[in-house]
């Protein structure tokens, strides 16, 4: 028996569905002891683990030269919004070869949207 089948899983309706290769911004609540303040966290989706209760995506940013990777729970309460800034054309699942990358060469292109999908995405 697992817990997943004991708890309802409820989704956070303000994460959309995001890929590997897009780029997000991600808004989360920090909590320091009594104090309350969002933190906002902007990269690269590197990888999206689905199934169940352990859903989460990771999160890559370079700031000041040094990597830094973010891991989200899909579930969590504590990620307030997510918006997706552009969805990058990959054609893998895990695109972990981006930590071996700097300046252009990690580049990911764009998507092409049509203009009709665009419209459908922007309703």
């Amino acid at each position: 028996m697992s817990v997943a089948s004991l708890v309802e899983i409820k989704p956070n309706p303000n994460i959309p569905d995001i890929a590997p290769g897009d780029t997000v911004k991600v808004t989360t609540k920090i909590v320091e002891a009594e104090r309350e303040r969002t933190q906002l966290f902007q990269g690269v989706v590197i990888k999206v683990r689905r199934g169940g209760a352990g859903a989460s995506f990771t999160v890559r940013r370079v700031t000041y030269g040094v990597g830094v990777e973010r891991t989200f729970p899909l579930y969590s309460p504590l990620v307030e919004r997510v918006e997706v800034v552009r969805h990058g054309k990959v054609r893998r699942a895990k695109l972990y070869y981006l930590r071996g990358l700097s300046a252009k060469k990690a580049r990911i292109k764009e998507k092409r949207v049509s203009k009709e999908k665009k419209q459908e995405q922007e309703a």
